[in-house]
């Protein structure tokens, strides 16, 4: 198993980047793949967006699995852990051509303060769980950046801010459940936090997500965690982990590497000296 890519900062900046754009830290990132198929898991660390031109991804985190197709699109919230399978389409030589957008909430607010009435479209093609189909001018919009990426040491950040907010009314007028989606985004709902940490606890969270995630403030996010567990989240998170650790130690064959970044540790020699310090043994030694 790979290690977790985080997303946007691996692709940009990994061993193999793909071709990027990148505006205030958010990115615009394609890519084309031809004869191929590609795998991994990737952690969000901002909103994204997924445009599907031609082929298919397959979408897994928790319990919920999407397919989206050519010509259709996914948002995706920030702070999750997904797997993803890429494929591209048999009816043109098995070529992937793929659009990925990392979506700042700062982007998200300044959207919504300057946006007048909209009226989001109702169509029959609302989309299915999530999955909704592109506009006409989306599918416009994401063959008009294509001149960007050959020559991006030629875009301006005032142009690139201007194409991601005409996305974002493309997105909003497009269809109607997407543009409250949008909205929930920004507005967070304040969530129980058991179901929080119990749904999260094993992904690279950082405490100031999570609490972003509950709807919280990380103030009062640690405060309530305090009142419910009585011990810190930092703390609570770790035995979690490493109790599952254990777990899968004792009932698995998976390797220790695997066993790490599974459940949200940066790297194996982290895990392996926390875990002697909670069981006495290192994971390998625990094993045999």
């Amino acid at each position: 198993m790979k290690k977790i890519i985080k997303v946007p900062t691996e692709l940009v900046n990994g061993e193999a980047p793909q071709n990027s754009l990148i505006l205030d830290g958010c990115s615009v990132i394609e890519q084309c793949i031809q004869s191929a198929e590609e795998k991994g898991t990737m952690y969000l660390q901002e909103h994204l967006l997924f445009l599907i031109l031609k082929g298919s991804v397959l979408l897994t985190y928790g319990k919920q699995t999407y397919t989206v197709g050519s010509n259709e699109m996914i948002l995706l919230q920030k702070a999750t852990v997904v797997q993803y399978e890429k494929k591209g389409s048999p009816d043109n030589g098995s070529v992937y051509h793929g659009m990925i957008f990392s979506i700042k909430d700062d982007l998200i607010k300044s959207f919504l303060a300057s946006l007048e009435k909209v009226t989001p479209k109702n169509t029959q093609e609302e989309g299915h769980n999530g999955v909704y189909p592109m506009t006409d001018c989306l599918i416009t919009f994401a063959q008009s950046l294509k001149p960007y990426f050959y020559d991006s040491s030629g875009v301006y950040p005032g142009q690139l801010r201007l194409k991601m907010t005409e996305m974002l009314y493309h997105m909003a007028i497009g269809s109607h459940s997407m543009f409250q989606q949008i909205l929930q985004f920004y507005q967070p709902v304040r969530a129980e936090i058991r179901h929080i940490v119990e749904q999260h606890y094993a992904s690279p969270n950082s405490l100031t997500e999570l609490a972003y995630l509950s709807g919280r403030s990380l103030s009062s996010f640690k405060r309530d965690f305090q009142a419910i567990y009585n011990m810190t989240p930092a703390t609570w998170i770790r035995e979690k982990r490493l109790e599952k650790a254990k777990q899968m130690l004792e009932t698995t064959q998976l390797p220790v590497s695997d066993i790490c970044f599974s459940l949200g540790f940066e790297n194996v020699s982290h895990f392996s000296r926390i875990f002697k310090t909670y069981y006495g043994k290192a994971p390998t030694h625990y094993r045999s």
